[in-house]
């Protein structure tokens, strides 16, 4: 936990130093470097708040990584909404052909469309001069509003007595036994949690516990089965929500809907606003309802929208309804399918780390290859390109569900070389595996 911690105070401090020194940065090898130096911080908050939530309420994660997700969603929406203000409808360059080009604006925009990328030059607009910009202070606003995580974080080290330098006289915010009380099992579980306790000693303490190969030893193939199929599916979902949200538009504005460029605007907000919208819903209904029976119901409907998308494709108010029930369908994909997966690998935290390493590439591979097919093949095959994934991803959650009912329960009778194997009491009361 404290290594967890540390991770988690060092990388959202950097966040917070990023979005200051991007203002800063004039030269783009420089930027490109804060860019990933942000993307590391990022990564690992994810991968970390993932992982620890998952370990400490383990059969009731499912509703605190809902609760988790519904913040990532509420930000990503947020954040727009702060630089708004900030943001310039004119050129930020002055010079003598100022005037001239502020007026051309609003035709560079509607120049700016995959097909037609030649368009812009027509226009000429100044590279030299004194820059007028008030974007600076977007990024130095989200700085300061990100500056209260890392001291809250830190604030809980000293707390928790995990700060070397500082020996906080007060007692921890929460004690062990108290912490141990949050996933105490019922009478039928009292023996299966207690005897997992030695083995989990063995090899799960530490933040690079899952990396070692010794826990691999001996591991049927439903164990890794199971990761690989469940990091497929938020490989296609994840990577739908991220080429859905960038290329929404593009797709809206060229034939055969020519929505207004204004209007299609809205399209990627209402898409994230239905995310966030479905995330909230989803914290009360994951109480009531199996992460497993969820992410059957986000894909299945996927799939379907995105089928009426591709029936209605003439449709701009279906094109919006779609949008927004494709928001609600993948908003509670990703918590739930971690819930999903670890509940059937015992809660180590091993498979967050794959299931968000696996979304992760998805949101970038899958932008990256639907770009170049819009290029390529026109704005129909983005819609042509979500069908294919969310069949894809059902195709993949169907096999987890196979490889789930084949992977071995955690009983006496379990093969001795699995690794997460419990071990349980014989007649002496002594452990064995």
């Amino acid at each position: 936990l404290s290594q967890s911690l540390f991770a988690l105070f060092a990388s959202s401090l950097a966040i917070s130093l990023v979005f200051a020194i991007i203002p800063l940065c004039h030269n783009v090898v420089v930027l490109a470097v804060v860019m990933a130096v942000a993307g590391l911080a990022m990564g690992c908050i994810d991968t970390i708040s993932n992982m620890q939530l998952v370990k400490i309420y383990q059969k009731d994660s499912a509703i605190f990584l809902q609760a988790l997700h519904f913040f990532v969603g509420f930000g990503a929406l947020l954040s727009p909404l702060i630089a708004d203000p900030f943001l310039s409808d004119t050129n930020c360059i002055l010079s003598n052909s100022t005037a001239n080009a502020s007026s051309n604006l609003p035709h560079i925009r509607k120049s700016l469309v995959p097909h037609h990328p030649g368009n812009l030059s027509h226009y000429d607009l100044p590279m030299k001069g004194m820059v007028v910009t008030r974007v600076s202070y977007a990024f130095w606003i989200m700085a300061l509003i990100n500056l209260p995580v890392p001291i809250a974080v830190f604030f809980l080290l000293y707390k928790e007595r995990m700060v070397p330098c500082f020996n906080s006289s007060s007692p921890p915010l929460l004690s062990a036994d108290e912490l141990a009380m949050e996933t105490r099992p019922t009478e039928k579980d009292d023996l299966s949690a207690a005897v997992q306790r030695p083995h989990a000693a063995g090899g799960h303490d530490d933040l690079f516990s899952c990396c070692q190969s010794k826990n691999f030893r001996g591991a049927s193939y439903t164990y890794f089965a199971v990761h690989i199929t469940g990091a497929l599916v938020l490989f296609m979902t994840d990577g739908i929500v991220g080429e859905y949200s960038g290329f929404i538009y593009s797709y809206a504005v060229e034939e055969p809907l020519s929505v207004v460029h204004k209007v299609a605007g809205y399209l990627p907000s209402l898409f994230w606003g239905f995310i966030t919208l479905g995330r909230l819903i989803s914290i009360p209904v994951s109480y009531r309802m199996k992460p497993a029976t969820m992410v059957f119901i986000n894909v299945v409907g996927v799939l379907i929208t995105f089928l009426l998308l591709l029936i209605f494709s003439y449709s701009v108010v279906f094109l919006f309804v779609g949008t927004a029930s494709l928001g609600l369908f993948l908003s509670s994909t990703f918590p739930s399918m971690l819930a999903y997966t670890e509940d059937i690998l015992q809660y180590k935290g091993c498979a967050t780390t794959v299931l968000v390493t696996g979304a992760g590439i998805g949101e970038m591979v899958l932008q990256l290859l639907v770009g170049s097919i819009i290029h390529d093949q026109g704005s129909y095959s983005f819609l042509v390109c979500g069908m294919i994934f969310g069949g894809l991803a059902f195709t993949f959650y169907a096999f987890l569900l196979f490889f789930h009912r084949m992977y071995p329960k955690p009983s006496s009778d379990m093969d001795d070389a699995s690794p997460d194997k419990p071990a349980v009491m014989d007649d002496t009361g002594q452990y064995q595996r």
